[in-house]
């Protein structure tokens, strides 16, 4: 990742600043370059176009993304700017101003991160964030199985995480793997599995 501003920036000049090409994120005040592998994009590409028939199917009102940013707050105030793997986001929110760069500071319905090198972000860092944004479905895909033994086991093995908002505001966390269908709330009729996923 490459680093392109040396002063805080608040999310407003963020997106003043950022770069027209390529993906962006801020963190910890800085515009990061968010880069992936062939195969990272894949599993992204194979969920996104899997939502995509979900919403035509049941005639949904989401639209399903892969470049949206939005802000986040982290637990010392800090704005940042985060930038999903592939976002679910409310229709209404999404056009409410279409003229907009897709950046947006409402929660988004769903976000989910394919973890890679700095897969401490989405364990650690998102899952706080998005927690605190109240993102109600946040899914974390560790097809490397580098994530935290905690999480994975030991051995490691890849798995899908899902994290569903509660009552109280907290995550509740399930783990998918192998042929295992992936239970989401925003996607009730998925039939999608871990592994199919994991492998895409």
């Amino acid at each position: 990742m490459k680093t392109y501003t040396k002063q805080k920036l608040t999310f407003e000049q963020f997106l003043k600043q950022c770069p027209e090409e390529g993906l962006y994120e801020l963190v910890d005040g800085e515009i990061v370059e968010v880069r992936a592998t062939r195969n990272h994009d894949d599993v992204a590409n194979f969920i996104l176009f899997g939502f995509n028939d979900e919403i035509r199917r049941f005639n949904l009102n989401y639209v399903v993304n892969n470049t949206a940013v939005f802000k986040t707050i982290t637990p010392d105030g800090t704005e940042q700017g985060r930038k999903p793997d592939v976002s679910v986001i409310d229709k209404d929110i999404w056009r409410s101003n279409r003229s907009a760069y897709a950046a947006l500071e409402e929660p988004i319905q769903l976000a989910i991160e394919v973890t890679s090198t700095n897969w401490e972000d989405d364990y650690i860092d998102k899952l706080d964030e998005y927690q605190r944004l109240g993102i109600t479905e946040y899914w974390i895909v560790d097809y490397l199985a580098i994530g935290l033994r905690e999480y994975l086991g030991n051995p490691k093995v890849p798995a899908v995480f899902v994290f569903l908002l509660d009552a109280e505001g907290k995550y509740q966390r399930t783990q998918f793997r192998d042929a295992e269908r992936i239970v989401s709330r925003t996607f009730p009729e998925l039939a999608m599995t871990a592994e199919q996923i994991l492998t895409a």
